[in-house]
């Protein structure tokens, strides 16, 4: 399957059937504002809990609401291709609330992966999933990758890693 950019009314239509085929659909969320390997160990290790990976993408209201003034760095849309161009992502859902749980709610997906760095019983959307017979999944963080540190970063000025001669 072609990954897509689905509306969630789409993405209930085209998973549920393939949940009712028997298939395992794993969702997960985030931002994505500055796509890293972080982001990239942690989609692959969700998709790997399933037959399908659904990532709902905060919109560009929500980010801004999270994370303040300038952000996100990049609009969803262009967040949302880049997520949906990776192997390993098979839809992405854009969301404007601050939580997927509406989106949660109405997908149920089978599974539901979020980073480490959120404590259990404060994952959105943990009560739908398991009322449904469905799991949640808390993958490690990445150690080294944030965006939040790479903009900084930016902002500040990176060193230059070039030897002067």
């Amino acid at each position: 399957m072609n990954p897509e950019i689905l509306t969630l009314e789409e993405a209930i239509l085209r998973f549920g059937r393939e949940k009712r085929n028997g298939r395992r659909i794993v969702f997960t969320n985030g931002c994505f504002d500055l796509l890293h390997p972080g982001h990239i160990g942690s989609l692959e290790q969700a998709r790997a809990l399933g037959d399908a990976l659904i990532v709902g993408l905060n919109s560009d209201a929500s980010v801004r609401e999270l994370k303040g003034a300038g952000r996100p760095v990049l609009p969803e849309r262009e967040r949302a291709e880049i997520l949906a161009s990776l192997e390993c992502v098979d839809a992405v859902i854009i969301f404007d609330e601050s939580t997927p749980r509406k989106v949660i709610a109405r997908l149920l997906p089978d599974v539901l992966v979020k980073g480490g760095d959120w404590p259990g019983d404060q994952i959105v959307g943990r009560e739908e999933v398991e009322a449904a017979g469905g799991r949640v999944v808390s993958i490690p963080v990445v150690p080294g990758y944030s965006t939040t540190a790479i903009l900084r970063k930016i902002r500040e000025g990176a060193p230059s890693s070039r030897v002067e001669a």
